[in-house]
């Protein structure tokens, strides 16, 4: 028979974190997305956060703070208590490209975060204007190297996914083409399609309705796999350029010091939340494929890339802000 005072032992040492796993989550939770409403971070953001309530009878409520390219909204989740109850959205752009584009963050994405999962990943194309004499990835190389300098590549802004994805591509194949800016994708799809810009790497739902009229040429998709909305486009690593990934991705991450039970348990709801067909649809009409990793390999595809775009904005000549 167990002694009265024994039972109260063992009830002490291991209600405190089971309890609060267990009882997790117990009032709303604040998911942050660092960029204003619109766009695919908050097209993620909003379906993750309805789905997530209606599994936990809980409010998941998104809360937009743009500006700073993202520092502003993922400082106020670092410097959130680490209890689970405030969440970010965030992309590589606030947590690989930063480190690099940032002279001084007020944080460490590796250290002051917790990631939790990826939760989408946006495929980009690469496309040239009709008048380019290239179609193939190969033959736009060898165009690109018998003219340095003749051909130019529109983006969405420096700094930005599309033109440092550009500047890998260069980094890859020893090319050298020039940057023209835009203020943001719109105004660089409109440069692309008048032959204003010669090539660009721009989202896949933003580019395939030009492709099927013939008004740009796509090459390739960026990714390490083939696009579900593009399938018979090759990787721009199968095309010529092995090696050669880059998406932009989303994913969700908790303040640093959460604890891992509670990092697990979102994990396993957000991959529930992700099989739902409802989200599949609406990823599909967005240009958005569904991703789910676990906590260690999302913080290990982190860890990897943060280096990778560190050496890309040094090729570039990109003076970190």
């Amino acid at each position: 028979m167990i002694k009265p005072a024994l039972i109260s032992l063992l009830v002490f040492a291991v209600s405190p974190a089971s309890a609060q796993v267990a009882a997790y989550p117990n009032k709303p939770i604040r998911l942050i997305v660092p960029v204003a409403p619109g766009g695919g971070t908050d097209i993620v953001a909003r379906l993750i956060a309805q789905g997530l309530s209606e599994r936990w009878g809980q409010s998941v409520v998104v809360d937009n703070h743009g500006g700073g390219g993202g520092v502003i909204g993922v400082t106020m989740v670092v410097k959130a208590p680490a209890d689970g109850y405030t969440m970010l959205l965030g992309s590589n752009g606030h947590i690989t490209f930063a480190p690099a584009l940032y002279r001084n963050l007020p944080y460490d994405t590796q250290k002051d975060l917790a990631p939790i999962s990826l939760a989408a990943n946006q495929p980009f194309v690469l496309a040239v204007h009709p008048s380019l004499p290239a179609r193939s990835v190969k033959e736009l190389i060898a165009l690109a190297k018998r003219n340095p300098g003749g051909i130019t590549y529109g983006s969405g802004g420096t700094g930005g996914a599309s033109h440092l994805g550009t500047e890998l591509l260069q980094i890859s194949t020893g090319t050298r083409m020039v940057h023209v800016p835009y203020k943001g994708t719109g105004p660089g799809m409109t440069a692309l399609l008048s032959g204003e810009v010669q090539i660009a790497i721009i989202g896949v739902a933003t580019v395939l309705p030009h492709m099927k009229t013939g008004k740009i040429r796509a090459l390739a998709v960026t990714g390490a796999k083939r696009s579900q909305a593009a399938p018979d486009l090759p990787t721009i690593s199968e095309a010529g350029v092995p090696g050669y990934a880059f998406d932009v991705w989303y994913g969700l991450l908790f303040t640093g010091g959460t604890p891992r039970d509670i990092v697990n348990k979102t994990n396993a709801e957000i991959a529930r939340v992700l099989k739902s067909p409802a989200v599949a649809e609406r990823y599909a009409s967005a240009g958005l494929e569904p991703a789910v990793t676990t906590p260690d390999e999302f913080a290990a595809m982190i860890k990897d890339e943060i280096p990778k775009w560190q050496k890309v904005v040094a090729a570039a000549g990109l003076k970190p802000e």
